[in-house]
């Protein structure tokens, strides 16, 4: 624990993808020396784990183009992009149409924690979806059909007036949710989008006036120089922009630090010492906001930057395939994010992630930039998480529970 007052660059700097990667091999480190509290590391097993990935990669990608790891993924529906159907009669195109898809991705990436195993959105052939997928396609709903807009001719738009005053029982009417359909973490989910309009308010010089989700795509557009942005770029103007929303989390030095957690085996000496970073939502909008920009004209450049994600799809391949034995853990107990069951598990899984995508990239031939993590996840870790958890568990519901309120997985 810090025994110091940190700086405020010293707590700025757990601000990065770069601070995850590190922080996370610190707790691999202690994994390898045996000194976890909650899990033992087969690292043997590793091998098996990117037979089985590699596996399911060629089989879902039989002609090796693999497509990065996105929420746009998510918005087909029966082989139709159901965006492109959605916005096609409003013709948007340039920066406009980059605003629409960054608004789109921001909403339905703060929506899209675990759904629980209950829930389900009815499309209007009757089909069911449920977890991710159908949380995008009800975001999509819900944006595509003027939910966030003040303006009736502009529906796509996201406004930071209709958000700030959307509250959970709007939001679980859009979202079907009901006694017999719930959505896990309605009021959170409504609480955060909320937070999101307040702050986009707050933040003229980003969001414009009257503010606007949108207009972050220009706030990225104006980060590239000669056309080309980083992806660690993205993520660092993600968490400037959007990182004071997140609820009950920790403050240091004032600033507010969001998906971070604490835990006795990361060490630093500036006075942050015991935090682990995690940003995992605000990872997952960077890797979702690369194809807009792409289709936008620009370059996004070093994809590795940013950190394999911490969630329990891919959390749970390691866990059922043996690679991260859980013990002293009650596996019929849902544990709190915050817990260091959980803490120990999402950390372990980023820095799995990176040594799997090495035995991968070998097994393949491949290097870093022709697979890199954004490709590994989509291939990959996500869908084998998946299917395990489906094979060992009715429901399909991850190997060790977390009690969500809507905000982190």
């Amino acid at each position: 624990m810090p025994t110091t007052a940190p700086t405020a660059d010293a707590v700025h700097a757990l601000l990065s993808a770069a601070a995850v990667r590190a922080r996370a091999r610190q707790m691999l480190a202690a994994a390898r020396a045996g000194a976890l509290a909650h899990f033992t590391l087969d690292e043997g097993r590793l091998d098996d784990v990117a037979d089985l990935v590699v596996a399911v990669t060629r089989a879902a990608y039989p002609d090796g183009v693999v497509p990065y790891h996105s929420r746009w993924r998510h918005f087909g529906f029966r082989g139709v992009d159901r965006f492109a159907q959605l916005y096609h009669p409003f013709a948007l195109s340039g920066a406009e149409r980059g605003r629409a898809r960054v608004e789109l991705a921001i909403v339905s990436v703060l929506l899209d924690a675990g759904a629980g195993d209950r829930w389900h959105y009815q499309m209007l052939d009757g089909s069911a979806i449920g977890r991710s997928e159908g949380l995008a396609l009800a975001s999509l709903d819900l944006v595509a059909n003027g939910g966030l807009s003040t303006q009736l001719r502009e529906p796509w738009r996201v406004d930071a007036a209709v958000l700030q005053r959307l509250d959970a029982s709007l939001l679980g009417a859009a979202m079907q949710s009901t006694p017999d359909n719930p959505l896990v973490g309605v009021a959170g989910r409504a609480a955060l989008l909320q937070a999101l309009g307040d702050r986009l308010a707050a933040r003229p010089d980003l969001f414009g006036t009257p503010a606007r989700l949108g207009n972050f795509f220009d706030v990225l557009a104006a980060r590239a120089v000669g056309g080309q942005i980083q992806a660690a770029a993205i993520l660092d103007a993600i968490l400037d922009a959007f990182n004071p929303i997140w609820p009950g989390r920790i403050v240091l030095a004032g600033i507010p630090l969001g998906d971070v957690w604490r835990h006795d085996a990361i060490a630093a000496d500036d006075g942050t010492a015991g935090l682990m970073p995690f940003h995992k939502l605000s990872q997952w909008l960077a890797y979702s906001l690369v194809e807009p920009l792409e289709e936008a004209g620009l370059a996004v450049n070093d994809l590795d930057g940013l950190t394999g994600l911490a969630e329990y799809r891919n959390g749970g391949l390691f866990v059922d395939a043996g690679a991260l034995v859980p013990h002293d853990v009650d596996l019929e107990l849902a544990f709190a994010v915050d817990d260091p069951v959980v803490v120990e598990w999402r950390a372990l899984t980023v820095a799995l992630l990176d040594l799997l995508a090495d035995r991968m990239r070998a097994r393949l031939g491949l290097d870093a930039a022709a697979l890199p993590l954004a490709k590994v996840l989509q291939g990959g870790t996500w869908t084998a998480g998946r299917q395990l958890a489906a094979q060992r568990r009715p429901g399909g519901g991850p190997p060790i529970k977390v009690a969500s309120d809507g905000t982190v997985f």
